[in-house]
């Protein structure tokens, strides 16, 4: 595993090293500039079953994403990813998935039409960014949390443009919701505009509705600029 090595090693060639990561960015950039038109890219978990009602959502997301003339990009596996891409290429839309080595091999879904496998989650993530007009996190674990939350503080910090981000499934997100204003809000920990960053919905068409009102209306091209000094 390339970034165990990388983040183990206290010695090697930083050198080799460097230029691999940089590699990888390119092979990242390249894939983005093949997507011809916008997009928008769909967290969620890799374990939700096929059977689950959350996987008959995002396809649905996925395939009205597609009708409403954007790419799907996902991180390429499968549960959430999946159905995101596999409702894409329902609709004859553009289906992109950005995957990842793991320890236990986590595979590309067979949805794709752009597919690219990374070693290093940092350049993976900067093309979800890179790739992006809004964002459609679906329930999940620790790495959808942490996409959620990477998405929120680079729009946070003006890093990159206010694009829309839209929580799907209301009643798995609210007791998060609850917390980011019970203690985070009254603790002074963010400002009351940063709430303003979340939507939330139960609807796929409504999830679709919201991204393609904020790209109509060119909102991406306002950034985010809170009045405090950073996003700790």
């Amino acid at each position: 595993m390339e970034d165990r090595r990388l983040l183990d090693s206290r010695q090697g060639d930083l050198g080799a090293d460097a230029e691999r990561i940089g590699q990888e960015f390119l092979e990242g950039f390249e894939a983005v500039a093949r997507i011809d038109r916008p997009a928008v890219t769909v967290f969620g978990s890799a374990r939700i079953r096929e059977d689950d009602p959350v996987y008959a959502e995002a396809r649905e997301v996925g395939r009205l994403l597609a009708d409403a003339g954007f790419a799907v990009v996902t991180g390429g596996g499968p549960g959430v990813m999946e159905a995101a891409n596999r409702g894409a290429r329902d609709a004859g839309g553009l289906s992109v998935g950005f995957n990842i080595e793991l320890p236990h091999e986590q595979f590309s879904n067979a949805y794709l039409d752009i597919s690219l496998s990374f070693k290093h989650f940092y350049a993976r993530k900067t093309m979800f960014v890179k790739a992006a007009e809004g964002f459609v996190i679906f329930p999940g674990g620790f790495g959808t949390l942490d996409e959620l939350f990477e998405s929120l503080t680079l729009i946070q910090t003006g890093k990159v443009l206010h694009f829309p981000v839209v929580l799907f499934d209301a009643a798995y997100w609210q007791p998060l919701l609850d917390w980011i204003r019970e203690r985070l809000l009254v603790d002074g920990m963010i400002s009351p505009e940063d709430l303003d960053l979340l939507e939330v919905t139960d609807d796929p068409a409504r999830a679709v509705a919201l991204i393609l009102e904020c790209y109509e209306r060119h909102c991406a091209s306002m950034p985010a600029e809170p009045e405090k000094a950073d996003a700790q």
